[in-house]
């Protein structure tokens, strides 16, 4: 399964919810470890003195021993920063930005709200601080092409980040492109057209560069397309063998 597999009720307090998540997680995996992860939405977009205490909660936990946070480019001025370098001081900091895509007509067209120069600017600052970013990018986009999605690829590989997440499109139910979708179906990537592109993506990342994503989790209630990425261990399999029959490895293109 997914992060979201372990996500704990989010009225319930930061350490109510590490609790429970961390009774979950060790009855399935036994693990003792844990990383407080703060995932979704924009978890920078509050007032520093309240990150500051939720933060602060997450990491006071003596069994976790890392705190991720998922927020975006346009969401860290200067006062955030700073508590973040405060922060990583004490245990580690990973900070996940959405880019989804360099190319700014996209993101304008995804009403994402900020542009490449924002994200640049973000990566900046953070890696000055020593904290450590991991990159998400959507594949699949209206409108990109295949060298679209490699160009985007190859410039977060380029980049002083540690890791990335590449996250296939879904057409979700309840959603501008949904309805969009159902009114004129426009074409979406086959398993095998997408496992081939993954390969690609691998081939030209950096070895340093840890792929924390290959793939994603639609809710399955709401997913409309593509439905093959139910399947997840179906698509995983794929990809393993379409690296072994093309005899790619990651930074092989690079």
């Amino acid at each position: 399964g997914g992060s979201r597999d372990f996500a704990a009720a989010p009225d319930l307090s930061v350490h109510a919810q590490i609790l429970s998540a961390k009774k979950r997680i060790q009855a399935k995996t036994g693990c003792k470890k844990f990383i407080a992860y703060f995932q979704a939405y924009t978890n920078t977009y509050a007032p520093v003195e309240y990150l500051r205490r939720i933060f602060t909660e997450a990491i006071e936990e003596p069994d976790v021993v890392a705190l991720s946070i998922a927020t975006r480019c346009d969401c860290l001025p200067p006062d955030v920063l700073d508590l973040l370098d405060e922060l990583n001081r004490r245990k580690p900091v990973w900070i996940e930005l959405g880019l989804q895509t360099i190319h700014d007509k996209t993101l304008h067209a995804i009403r994402s709200g900020f542009t490449l120069s924002q994200f640049e600017q973000a990566v900046s600052d953070l890696h000055k601080r020593n904290i450590p970013v991991i990159t998400h990018l959507i594949l699949g986009l209206p409108g990109e092409t295949k060298e679209d999605m490699l160009s985007s690829v190859r410039y977060v590989g380029s980049l002083p980040v540690t890791g990335i997440k590449l996250q296939l499109l879904h057409i979700l139910k309840g959603t501008d492109l949904g309805t969009a979708y159902m009114a004129d179906p426009f074409p979406l990537f086959t398993l095998e057209e997408y496992c081939d592109l993954i390969a690609d993506c691998i081939a030209l990342l950096p070895p340093e560069i840890v792929i924390h994503r290959l793939t994603g989790d639609g809710p399955r209630n709401l997913l409309l397309a593509p439905l093959w990425s139910t399947d997840k261990k179906r698509v995983l399999n794929t990809i393993q063998k379409c690296l072994r029959e093309r005899d790619l490895w990651q930074g092989k293109n690079i």
